[in-house]
């Protein structure tokens, strides 16, 4: 098994949308800088919004026709994201940091929690000023038989001079960093395995009777239907394991109630918390938490 101390950061958040532009459009409205469009050559689209070490993915299928089936030991991206916008807008894949893809991946076969190939790949990345660069990953997918809608995935940055940029960190918003996942699981308890052999993280937990799992970038907590709704607002399914939505760390709460004020987008405020629940967010409730 791996060990605690080999747990695995947040690296970025796969959140499948129907119109692209469109979401591009909403989370500029919330305060976040976005990139532009990016096309997979396996049939899907994205767009980014960067912070320190983390990312949020917005996705779409962009040509059907490219996108391969999945098959013995390989897993398909874009069957997964066309799959799951199928069912409806939200986050659907959580992805974490390696450092050895190829590695995991074993490790994950000899586990139980995936047998599938590493997946390469790599793509032309625009910098602020326009100009080109290489960016390349390789992929490690596992498979939650407790949670079979959600996706999860490690990604090895191969080129990370040419990803990151501290350009594209700034936010209108002050968003400084990926703070937490959040999942809804009718039995929290059923996801101990699975989310501690993926992640390599130890779970604990939580007096509503979820689960917190503290990693090196981030945390990922696994919430009752219950507490869901309680934190994150209406709008979650329930009957299966799912993705709910994911926080961000903001330096004042004030400046984002007003930009979401100015803008109609609608939210609550819960003490340190503003949360921008799915109904308004395509799905993938937003949480902002001062950090």
């Amino acid at each position: 098994m791996t060990k605690p101390s080999e747990a695995r950061g947040l690296d970025h958040l796969v959140i499948g949308v129907a119109d692209l532009d469109a979401a591009g459009l909403l989370y500029e409205r919330l305060g976040f800088r976005v990139g532009a469009r990016n096309r997979h050559p396996w049939g899907t689209e994205n767009r980014i919004v960067q912070f320190p070490g983390a990312f949020l993915e917005l996705v779409t299928v962009g040509d059907a026709g490219l996108i391969p089936p999945h098959a013995p030991r390989h897993f398909s991206f874009g069957a997964f994201v066309r799959d799951a916008l199928a069912r409806g807008e939200g986050m659907s894949m959580l992805v974490l940091e390696s450092r050895d893809a190829p590695g995991d991946a074993s490790r994950f076969r000899a586990e139980g929690i995936g047998d599938f190939e590493p997946f390469f790949f790599e793509r032309q990345a625009r910098r602020p000023d326009g100009s080109e660069v290489r960016v390349a990953f390789t992929l490690a997918f596992a498979q939650n038989d407790a949670a079979r809608e959600c996706g999860f995935f490690l990604c090895q940055q191969l080129e990370p001079q040419n990803f990151w940029n501290a350009a594209f960190q700034r936010h209108e918003n002050g968003a400084s960093g990926l703070a937490a996942v959040f999942m809804v699981a009718v039995d929290p308890a059923a996801q101990v395995k699975f989310l501690g052999a993926f992640s390599g993280a130890e779970s604990f937990a939580t007096p509503e009777a979820g689960l917190r799992l503290p990693l090196p970038r981030g945390r990922l907590e696994v919430l009752t239907p219950e507490g869901a709704a309680a934190m994150l607002g209406a709008g979650i399914a329930v009957e299966k394991a799912r993705f709910a939505g994911f926080a961000v760390t903001v330096p004042d709460l004030d400046a984002v109630r007003s930009r979401l004020d100015a803008h109609g987008i609608d939210h609550r405020q819960e003490g340190a918390h503003i949360v921008v629940p799915p109904g308004a967010a395509l799905g993938c409730a937003i949480v902002f938490e001062l950090g």
